[in-house]
């Protein structure tokens, strides 16, 4: 079977692993998952019990979570190194630092802003002092990674990578919440219209947009998230 891909809109981290896929160019399949309503059912938990995306059925019918398993997943399937490089080499590490620093510092800098956002019971004194302290904290995450921007064209290397697939779906999230200016990292904003601009970016925002675009001819349709979970969840507990 082709590997399922779980992707969250709107503005889900998981838009960049669409891109990947589509620049990967193996046969894959979507799922598209409503972050608002879907992921808080009890059916989503018997895919993701911590009720997250990105979520990756693999081709032997596997579950796998978390952005960095994934992403290793399709490094080790990229031998003609579309999205990544050979091995131990000092682009592959670059590459890997650059990946975990933005998958652990950088996006859960927007934790208390999502954290505001998404409270049950409004507070506005809890969610101001959670909005100030978040602002701050993507500030200072901005710039770590404006400092740690090179002078190639993309963040490791002369072309997109599995570095920039992960920035691509978090760094919106600034605009989003209106967390920084974006005029005081000139450096991040070029890359971005850089990644912006690639073929396979593009094709990802606009499924997740609920376009049909077309591709390079490796997506091979939707999968329902109804049946991915009668397939692939855990099992119900019996009566």
């Amino acid at each position: 079977m082709e590997p399922i891909l779980l992707y969250g809109f709107p503005l889900g981290s998981s838009m960049g692993l669409v891109a990947a896929l589509e620049r990967l160019a193996h046969p894959y399949r979507l799922s598209r998952v409503d972050m608002l309503a879907d992921m808080a059912t009890d059916g989503y938990g018997r895919i993701n019990d911590r009720r997250e995306t990105p979520v990756l059925i693999t081709d032997d019918g596997r579950v796998l979570t978390e952005t960095m398993a994934i992403a290793l997943w399709l490094e080790r399937r990229d031998t003609a190194r579309r999205i990544s490089f050979a091995p131990g080499s000092p682009q592959a590490d670059r590459m890997h630092q650059l990946m975990a620093f933005l998958n652990t510092g950088f996006t859960g800098a927007f934790s208390p802003l999502w954290a505001a956002l998404e409270m049950k019971a409004p507070d506005p004194a809890v969610q101001e002092t959670l909005r100030a302290f978040g602002r701050r904290s993507v500030a200072n995450r901005h710039d770590r990674l404006e400092a740690l921007i090179g002078d190639t064209p993309f963040l490791a290397g002369d072309r997109l990578t599995l570095a920039d697939t992960v920035l691509v779906g978090v760094a919106r999230w600034a605009e989003f919440h209106n967390a920084v200016d974006a005029a005081s990292y000139p450096r991040l904003a070029a890359l971005r219209r850089r990644i912006e601009a690639e073929p396979d970016v593009r094709f990802a925002q606009a499924i997740e947009a609920g376009e049909t675009p077309a591709g390079s001819g490796a997506f091979k349709g939707h999968v329902t998230l109804a049946e991915v979970i009668e397939r692939f969840g855990t099992p119900l507990p019996s009566r």
